[in-house]
């Protein structure tokens, strides 16, 4: 089987991008939930790659101390963090200030008086 920096395929896609991803998605949202700012999420997301390369050698025999492996798995992390830390801070703002702001897609919101379509109280 193909080697992906010390990790198989298939020990990639399930501990990294599904179990891990999970994680990392749950780290994002609940950053976003609490008002943290997005480096915090960053910074779990960094620790979370640590515990990745960590698993991955404990489970899957992967290199423990792979600096490609620590960096690929941490990318995908890191994405998946700040992607589920975006999609929650957005339904956050306009769920909590329906008023002020209106979605305009998946990743942001704008404020209603800018946009001129609001006549406002």
């Amino acid at each position: 089987m193909a080697e992906l920096s010390g990790n198989s395929w298939a020990a990639f896609l399930v501990l990294t991008v599904a179990v891990m991803g999970f994680t990392a998605y749950m780290t994002g949202y609940a950053m976003a939930q609490t008002w943290k700012p997005a480096w915090h999420a960053l910074a779990y997301a960094l620790l979370l790659g640590a515990a990745d390369r960590f698993l991955a050698y404990s489970l899957f025999d992967g290199a423990l101390l792979s600096v490609p492996g620590y960096v690929i798995d941490t990318t995908v992390l890191v994405a998946i963090t700040l992607f589920a830390y975006r999609i929650t801070r957005a339904q956050r703002m306009v769920s909590q200030y329906p008023w002020l702001y209106r979605r305009t897609g998946l990743f942001s919101w704008r404020d209603k008086s800018a946009s001129g379509t609001d006549p406002g109280p």
